[in-house]
Formats: C-alpha cells, structure tokens, sequence
C-alpha cells in the first residue's frame, strides 16, 4: 500500500481541547521548575486551507519511570515508553507527538540537542508509523512551538495551537506584537474587547447552517460584529410565509404577488422558481452589515460531502437547521474534528385537540468537545432520523405521513432570543471574556412566564460521538467517517 503523502506548503496547527490541554499543562508545569515529559497523540484533519492535528489522547509520562535523565540532553523518555506509544499511535491511524517543557512564559523552541535527538530518532519513528507523520512539541507557560516530520526529508513547523476551553486560546512559538488596524466602525465595541479583540473576529471563520428564522438573526447579529468569513448552508428560498422572521426580507424576494392562493398553477410554479435562495438573502445582508467579510454559499443539504469539507477549518458552527440528520453531523463535527459550537432553536407546543398553547420556550445548547454531546443528551431522535434518510413514498408506505404536515408555529422574538445568546457565547469565547468556569449548560427561555431555567449536559464516558472509548470517534478527524448524505 502506497504511503500518504501531507502537504508541506500549508500551515500546520494543533487542536486541543480545554481538558486535554488542563490535563498537559498541569503535568508539564507543577512549579517546581523542572522539565517534564508525555506524549499526545492526534488525528488529523487535512484542508484545503491548513492542516490541523486533532489531540485525541494525553498520555503522561512519570518522572524517574517514564521520563528519566537523558544520555546526551538533560531528560528523555524512555525507549519502552515511545515504543508502547507509537505502536498504539500506529494501529489507531494517529499521529505521535513527544512533549516536554522549557522555562520562560511567552516564547519557545527547541534547542539543538533536541532538533538533533528528531534527527537520531524520528527517521525510525515514521517507519514504524507506516506513513503517519510523527513529530514533538516543546511548551513555555505561554508558548507552544512544533517539529512535525512527514517523511525523512520534510519536517514542518507547527504554526499554533488553538485551546478550545471555556475561552479560546492560541498559543504560538512566540507572542506577536501585532498592532491591528481597525476600522473606527467598530468603535464601540472595541471598547468592551479592544482592538485585539476586534481582530480575532476578523480572522474568524464560522459556518451558519440554516438560514431561515433563527439563522437569519444569527447572520445579521455575527455579520455586524465584524466576523470575517462566514459559511452560509440552506437549499431553501423564500416563501411568503417566511417573510415576517426572515431578517431583511421582502415581499419581492418571497415572489409573493405569483404564488397568492388564488392564482393558477402554472403561475404559482412560476413564482416558486424566482423566489430567491435564503443564503443569498443572507449575503446580501452580510454585505449590506460588513462589506469586507468572506462569504461562502451552499445551496445544498448540510448533509453533503462537499458541504463538510469546507467546514471542517472553522472556528466556530451554529447549527440553526432543525433536522435530527443535520445534529447528528453537527455533533460529529464538534467532537470528530474539536470544533465548538452550538444549537438553536424555538418551539411552541399546543394540544393536538383543541389548538390550546402549552409551552412556548428558545433554546440555545453549547456543544462542544469537552461537554455532553446531542446524542449523550437524547436530543438526536432515532425514529426521526430514519424517517428523514427514507424518501417521501417510503414514508407513506411506513405510516409516517398519515396526514398532510401542519406547519408549526415560528415568531422571530422567540427566534431572537435563542440567537442573541449563542451569538454572545461566541463573542465571550472567541474574545476570551467569558467568566471562569462558565458552565456549559444548555439555557432556556419560557418567556410567557418570563422564566429561565438551565439543563446541565450529561456525558457517557462509553460515547461514540464525545466518549474515550477505544471506539468513539473524538478527535479523530479524516480517519473516521462523518453520517454524510450522497445526492441521488
């Protein structure tokens, strides 16, 4: 079997989530002032745009047993210790990285007897790995630096390290002293996270799937705080129904005179082919809000290989579509490939019989690798998601449809309050401003009874969407499969 070949031109960077990273940290740095060492092992994720290392597992290596004093560097770890981690790195198709710490805060890199420890060890290494890329990173409190070696001739820095944690971090070989240029526009705003604030945003890359009522608001609320490159997934268009919760909308987009009850057929088939796609009344008001931001259309089901692929770089994901096939791949999304992000939605609940209101709440659930995912927390509901993978006359030969489906209840308050939060948890995260030890609780709003309540996600260790088990998909990335759908 041939060996794979990695991209040498891009950059490479490395993901971790906010425990895998507490986890290293702590060992690497227990104030002693000491060296330490372990070994992480990632899955990877390939891109058209970079290439990010996916941290699965953290395996600590014990001083004085696994960590011992080095022949011609000051520490190493020993022989045994690398075997039993590359041999398991090898058979789960991950990548080996040995860790060990420098002093300092801000700044790191390995020195020459480390670069010439890769350059004894590593050629063996990647031999043993059958074509994965092995490698090592060094950390300061503050810094993270990278050798990546994809075959004995091509070795790559690591460019940085994102932490995905209650606030996002990114840590790089050494602090920047960049001093962005910021559009007086975003004055106001700059004063609550500063001008290094503002560019994070602009260098962010954040996917809106569903652009319909919820999602609508999402892109207009993420579109004006300046984000610069946002994704945008809905097959729809416009119906004159939907005019009254789509942000920016117009009658005209709906064609609403062509598709009035009263007119013929012909007419009204007419008017559904000229309404316009929801993504591209998004566009417009992206445009209209952030002239400079990326916009990327999909007009397609989230579920579609070429739709995953250029989500599988971003930063951030609101999922604002309501079928359990697209949380199922959300989910996998945030937990295969370590990307946060979070579900919205608004739901009003009436008796069948009498049409009386029961409940009406907005929902906003943060998912994200460290908590309880959607399928733990019983929101992905079986039964739905095979009637969604049947086609219509499947469904009517399986008694699914027994009558025609009543459109349910939609109000663009309700949608807004669902949306203003999960657009300020990404603010916080991104901006590094949320509270410390922020839970990660799913929030409800019943605003007829003005009331708030929260739902703590659960997490089941035996998961094989967010759990550690030998079969779970987490941080797996290009290696395991996602629940794509394939056109007809």
């Amino acid at each position: 079997m041939a060996k794979p070949s990695y991209p040498l031109t891009k950059p490479w960077r490395i993901s971790f989530s906010g425990e895998s990273y507490a986890k290293l940290h702590s060992h690497l740095f227990p104030r002693d002032g000491d060296e330490h060492g372990a070994v992480v092992l990632a899955g990877l994720s390939v891109h058209e745009e970079e290439v990010r290392l996916l941290v699965r597992e953290v395996h600590l290596a014990k001083d004085g047993d696994d960590f011992v004093p080095g022949k011609r560097g000051y520490r190493m770890l020993r022989g045994e210790f690398i075997t039993e981690k590359i041999l398991r790195a090898r058979d789960e198709r991950l990548v080996y990285l040995a860790v060990h710490n420098h002093g300092g805060q801000n700044r790191v890199a390995f020195s020459s007897v480390d670069l010439k420890s890769h350059e004894r060890a590593y050629p063996a290494l990647l031999d043993v790995a059958r074509g994965l890329p092995v490698g090592a990173l060094v950390f300061a409190k503050n810094a993270i630096a990278g050798d990546i070696w994809v075959n004995r001739h091509s070795r790559i820095p690591i460019k940085n390290a994102t932490i995905i944690g209650t606030n996002r971090q990114v840590l790089s070989p050494r602090a920047t002293s960049d001093s962005p240029r910021i559009s007086h526009q975003f004055d106001r705003q700059v004063r609550l996270f500063g001008e290094q604030g503002q560019h994070i945003l602009r260098k962010a890359k954040v996917a809106i799937i569903g652009a319909g009522g919820a999602g609508s608001i999402l892109v207009e609320l993420v579109a004006r705080l300046g984000v610069g490159h946002i994704v945008l997934v809905d097959p729809e268009r416009a119906e004159p129904t939907n005019i009254p919760r789509l942000i920016g909308s117009t009658q005209r987009d709906a064609a609403s005179w062509l598709l009035a009850p009263d007119k013929p057929k012909w007419i009204q088939s007419m008017g559904q082919r000229l309404a316009k796609r929801k993504v591209k009344l998004a566009r417009r008001n992206i445009k209209r809000a952030s002239p400079r931001t990326k916009v990327k259309l999909h007009i397609s089901d989230f579920c579609r290989p070429n739709v995953v692929e250029d989500l599988k770089d971003c930063d951030y994901l609101f999922l604002a579509a309501d079928t359990m096939r697209a949380r199922l791949l959300f989910n996998a999304l945030v937990h295969q490939y370590l990307i946060p992000g979070v579900q919205v939605g608004a739901k009003v609940l009436s008796e069948k019989a009498t049409g009386r209101v029961t409940r009406v709440y907005a929902v906003t659930r943060p998912v994200t690798p460290d908590g309880g995912c959607l399928y733990c927390n019983q929101l992905i509901n079986g039964a739905k998601l095979q009637e969604e993978l049947l086609s219509e006359q499947e469904r009517q030969d399986q008694r699914y449809i027994d009558s025609s489906e009543v459109a349910a209840p939609s109000v663009v308050t309700l949608n807004g309050l669902a949306a203003a939060q999960a657009a300020n948890d990404f603010l916080f995260y991104m901006t590094g401003l949320m509270a410390d030890r922020t839970p990660n609780d799913y929030f409800l709003f019943e605003p007829n009874k003005r009331e708030v309540s929260w739902d703590k996600p659960r997490k089941e260790t035996t998961c094989l969407h967010c759990g550690g088990s030998a079969r779970s998909c987490f941080g797996k990335g290009d290696w395991a499969e996602l629940p794509t759908v394939k056109a007809h």
